[in-house]
């Protein structure tokens, strides 16, 4: 799969039986559709709903093409305050956070199962150069 940032092939990461597409070059996270609520789902967490972003905090970052669909996605708000500004496929074909997205969810309320999972999975990665 390409990372609708860079367009080069990411790599795929297993953890408790969940695959994430991972860029190497700008560290973002492609969760499928239901990755993330089978990662939240095991530790009782729920994020309630996602909130389509107000024009003028939507239109300040690109649009990005949905890996798996190529279909410009909806930027959307997700988590507590401060919400945190993904990029949604408008067919749910899943969700891309950009490299420090996934940060700023896990130190919200939700954070403590994805700390785990993430901190499991990308903490022995080094960042991009």
């Amino acid at each position: 799969m390409k990372c609708p940032v860079c367009q080069i092939d990411m790599i795929v990461v297993e953890h408790k039986k969940i695959e994430l597409d991972y860029c190497t070059r700008c560290s973002g996270v492609w969760f499928d559709s239901s990755e993330l609520d089978l990662l939240l789902q095991d530790e009782g967490v729920k994020i309630s709903h996602f909130s389509p972003a107000p024009p003028e905090i939507a239109s300040a970052e690109k649009k990005r093409r949905c890996p798996i669909c190529r279909r410009k996605m909806d930027k959307v708000l997700i988590g507590e305050e401060p919400k945190v500004l993904i990029d949604a496929c408008p067919r749910q074909d899943g969700l891309w956070f950009d490299g420090g997205e996934v940060e700023q969810l896990i130190s919200q309320k939700a954070g403590k199962a994805v700390v785990s999972f993430l901190g499991d999975v990308f903490q022995t990665r080094g960042k991009p150069s």
